[in-house]
């Protein structure tokens, strides 16, 4: 009778991990294999919420005195490695985008080795100083695993243009703000 039971179990499972398969199998199928580009997929989902976080010098600094560029906007910490990697790459892009991009670092991190890590890698964006409400705010804008770094796209006008969790290259968000910055 056990082993009847143990293979009637076995069976069950059988069949339920087949169709959880399935099923997988089926919701991929009808996500598009090719997106055209990230500015439609999100772009009419999601808007950049309104919020406020105190700067390196203790300067309360709101979203809403970036509304009129792109944000990008990156959730990081100094001891993340990809968040390590991909901040010269911003300092770069911020360079070459200044009048109609704006990179904002929350830190999700102490003061002081947030101060050492923006003079060390000369952050020319605003370095923000994130506490439980920042790593809210990234759940909310599609951080569904809290993790470091995490970085969303805002057009002007706080329409989301992209997600991204993990490490950015410049080779990966450059085109997109090519495209966003391009009159027409």
């Amino acid at each position: 009778m056990k082993i009847r039971n143990y293979f009637l179990i076995a069976v069950g499972g059988a069949v339920i991990g087949a169709a959880s398969g399935f099923a997988l199998r089926s919701l991929d199928a009808r996500q598009p294999a090719n997106p055209v580009s990230p500015v439609q997929v999100v772009k009419e989902v999601d808007q950049l919420p309104t919020f406020a976080y105190r700067d390196l010098e203790g300067k309360l600094r709101d979203s809403r005195e970036f509304a009129h560029k792109i944000v990008v906007l990156n959730f990081w910490a100094t001891w993340c490695p990809p968040c390590r990697k991909e901040t010269p790459e911003f300092v770069a892009l911020q360079e070459t985008f200044g009048d109609s991009v704006q990179f904002i670092g929350i830190a999700i991190d102490d003061a002081e080795p947030v101060r050492e890590f923006a003079a060390t890698y000369d952050m020319n964006y605003p370095v923000l100083l994130g506490d439980v409400d920042a790593v809210a705010l990234s759940r909310r804008l599609g951080n569904r695993y809290e993790g470091l770094p995490f970085t969303v796209v805002a057009e002007r006008g706080g329409n989301l243009v992209l997600r991204h969790a993990g490490g950015l290259e410049r080779s990966q968000l450059e085109p997109l703000l090519r495209e966003l910055t391009t009159p027409g």
